[in-house]
């Protein structure tokens, strides 16, 4: 009898805690819609109403030094007057969160800018979710970046405050560039 009253103070806690975890993990991948209140599971994969940007026919190439985005599983996108680099499948996933949201660093490139000459440059970035109200993306000063994998870029840090379907732009000097991403667990 007090092997049974062991193996069962055991099992037991060991089932309830195995309960909790579940529970958890699929509370993490909720997001909670501003005008509505539901929760959705938003999955990797963009659903096909978020129209993600994906790679240019023809593919857009910046000329030398940025011979490639210098990470995997990204491509160029954009112009010779402002590009960035993204991710092949459209999407984040496993951003950082805080407090404010999930973070994300953007880098953003133009022909002709040295981050010597423009330590603060004059770059503008904003979003929009398009799938679901949802607060203002906070987005971070910009400021200036180089080494020897990307060269000369403009660099702002970006929280958003929910996953999902976001719409994002950049506005530098006479060019604009907006590109679509999904945004997930």
């Amino acid at each position: 009898m007090q092997k049974m009253y062991f193996v069962l103070s055991i099992f037991v806690p060991a089932l309830l805690l195995a309960g909790c975890a579940a529970n958890v993990s699929a509370q993490s991948r909720e997001i909670k819609t501003v005008d509505s209140g539901k929760s959705d599971i938003a999955s990797k994969d963009s659903p096909t109403d978020c129209p993600v940007t994906v790679p240019q026919n023809p593919q857009f190439t910046p000329t030398s030094p940025y011979s490639n985005p210098g990470f995997e599983g990204q491509f160029w996108y954009g112009s010779h007057s402002l590009w960035t680099a993204l991710p092949k499948d459209g999407a984040w996933f496993g951003l950082p969160h805080n407090p404010e949201g999930y973070t994300q660093k953007l880098f953003w490139w133009r022909e002709g800018y040295f981050w010597n000459k423009e330590p603060e440059p004059d770059l503008t970035v904003t979003g929009e979710r398009l799938d679901a109200s949802a607060p203002p993306l906070i987005v971070s000063k910009a400021t200036n970046a180089y080494a020897d994998d990307i060269s000369s870029a403009m660099l702002v840090g970006v929280d958003f405050p929910t996953l999902g379907c976001w719409r994002i732009t950049g506005k530098y000097a006479d060019a604009e560039l907006s590109f679509v991403i999904w945004v997930a667990p």
